[in-house]
């Protein structure tokens, strides 16, 4: 094979790998016209469009699927074979793509930030929204390089590394009429309940525990943002059960009641989840051992508290 061909190869891989030719001169170190250049010569070389628009994004035509069919996996095995050994997060320029809830980027990105300031001054960090399905798929599709959550599907594509286990407190405002006191399981039945849900669906982990003692409660009011969350209950009755160690900054506690759920929940288990692909990638390992160490340490930090 030619030195032209297998380039153009390597370059319809990352767009392909991509799904944006943007993304993809990102991942190559290229400018976009120098991918765009590329792509006319595809079109030349291989006498077919291979990407068509629609609307702003683009879309493979049946060739363009048909060849990277048979060429992602040798392409990714010859990547691996090739790719550099080392990783110098001073001087890389490297993006990173990773998916989380709001409350883990509180959590994670602050110290996440500085230490790449100090470390890392040419690295570039974005946050993509985390959705139980949706991460998964972004990390099948290359769109994101890690995801931060909860591990719901088990395939040969993804590998994972746990985090953290965290259990739940029930929070409300200091003068809700159930303050001050432990809760019984028929007022916490009786009571609105606030649902932090991502996805929008309206049963969650609370749920599942009453499902299985044949009970089950109203959620009356749900978002996806945890933010609104101590808004929310310092000026309702809404009552809500989170996780507990996500509500020992004192900022959110401020004007709020914590206290015990009068029924057991299974904890939240967090994974670090990634494609196997980036398995031997020199730079997602360094970020990936960053970010696992920063979550425990905080994490830990995090438990003291409660303890305290």
């Amino acid at each position: 094979m030619k030195n032209q061909e297998l380039t153009l190869l390597y370059v319809f891989d990352a767009i392909m790998t991509e799904g944006s030719i943007t993304r993809a001169a990102e991942r190559l170190n290229m400018t976009q016209p120098a991918v765009s250049n590329a792509v006319s010569r595809m079109r030349h070389a291989w006498k077919d469009p291979v990407f068509v628009k629609k609307g702003r994004q683009i879309e493979p035509t049946s060739y363009a699927l048909s060849l990277w069919d048979q060429v992602r996996g040798p392409m990714h095995e010859l990547s691996r074979a090739v790719t550099t050994t080392g990783f110098d997060p001073a001087t890389s320029r490297r993006k990173f793509r990773i998916a989380l809830a709001d409350m883990m980027l509180d959590l994670l990105w602050p110290p996440l930030v500085s230490k790449l300031e100090q470390d890392a001054p040419g690295i570039d960090l974005h946050a993509v929204p985390y959705t139980l399905g949706g991460a998964h798929m972004q990390l099948r599709e290359a769109h994101v390089d890690l995801a931060i959550g909860m591990l719901t599907e088990h395939d040969h594509s993804l590998r994972s590394t746990w985090l953290a286990d965290s259990g739940y407190v029930l929070a409300m405002r200091e003068d809700h009429p159930l303050a001050g006191r432990p809760i019984t399981l028929e007022e916490f039945l009786d009571a609105r309940h606030l649902l932090i849900s991502l996805s929008g669906d309206t049963h969650g982990p609370v749920d599942s525990a009453l499902d299985r003692m044949g009970l089950s409660r109203r959620v009356a009011v749900t978002v996806n943002h945890f933010p609104a969350i101590p808004a929310l209950l310092q000026t309702s009755d809404l009552i809500t059960a989170l996780p507990d160690g996500m509500m020992q900054d004192e900022k959110l506690r401020k004007g709020l009641w914590l206290t015990r759920l009068p029924i057991e929940v299974d904890p939240i288990s967090l994974y670090l989840i990634w494609h196997a692909r980036h398995d031997r990638e020199p730079g997602l390992i360094w970020m990936r051992s960053l970010v696992e160490y920063l979550i425990r340490e905080r994490w830990q930090d995090l438990v003291k508290e409660i303890e305290q």
